[in-house]
């Protein structure tokens, strides 16, 4: 494992409580950041901070990105408990009906555009501020590759994960001589709960997507991990508004 310092910083990792997030908060921490995992289930965020207690001062709070309220304040709380907020993950990330666009209910659509895209623009909102205050940040999106290709039978899902990485673009330009960094990791599918979930209930859509991946298997959680610490550091200082890949070489542009 590279050594990255994140010493003296402080992350929030929305949709820590498993698969990716989990991944990157145990790797903040192994880094010497302090973190603090958000994400809906309150029993499945004490588990995981738990487990990761020995390795470094981890907290956890249950918070829904898809209620504007709600994340400002938990961000208030957050920032009064860990003194700032300088590293921002937005993982927390849902996959509803994987079905033909026409069959898509108007909740499926409303729920992938509110948790994938609002959430992040909600969180992106509450913590950015403070660290354009204090004139050093690093917030990291999470797309997918289904944002840039576009996944049949994942109409919305893609839509907001294409959402994301303009987003990002946008917020990065913004942001440029601030000291605050904005960029986004666009993984294929990887060995996580929700894609495994996805598996389960539509496993011909999912062998297609792991069909396109030349390496041919899916992402390792520790794998996004690793690319999440880097652009958390003060070694990612020069990119802002790009969105890297985790695609096994799918990725064409």
């Amino acid at each position: 494992m590279n050594s990255i310092d994140l010493a003296g910083h402080s992350a929030v990792v929305t949709g820590g409580g498993s698969g990716i997030g989990f991944a990157s908060a145990k790797r903040f921490l192994a880094s010497g950041a302090r973190v603090e995992l958000w994400g809906r289930d309150a029993e499945k965020l004490e588990s995981a901070a738990k487990s990761l207690a020995d390795i470094g001062p981890v907290t956890w709070r249950a918070v829904d990105v898809s209620d504007h309220a709600a994340v400002e304040k938990a961000a208030r709380q957050a920032q009064a408990a860990l003194g700032h907020v300088d590293i921002l993950f937005n993982n927390a990330g849902v996959a509803l009906e994987v079905c033909p666009m026409v069959e898509m209910s108007l909740d499926a659509w409303h729920q992938n555009i509110a948790i994938n895209l609002h959430g992040v623009f909600y969180c992106c909102r509450a913590f950015g501020p403070g660290m354009i205050q204090r004139g050093w940040g690093r917030i990291i999106n999470v797309s997918s590759m289904a944002g840039k290709d576009g996944n049949p039978f994942q109409s919305a899902y893609s839509a907001a994960k294409g959402g994301v990485i303009a987003f990002t673009k946008s917020l990065g330009k913004e942001l440029a001589t601030s000291g605050v960094t904005v960029n986004a990791i666009a993984p294929t599918l990887f060995e996580t709960p929700l894609a495994m979930a996805t598996m389960a209930n539509a496993p011909a859509a999912m062998q297609a997507v792991i069909d396109k991946i030349p390496m041919r298997r899916m992402g390792r959680a520790d794998e996004a991990a690793a690319m999440a610490a880097w652009l958390a550091s003060d070694e990612c200082s020069f990119t802002t508004g790009f969105t890297f890949d985790l695609s096994g070489g799918r990725a064409t542009y």
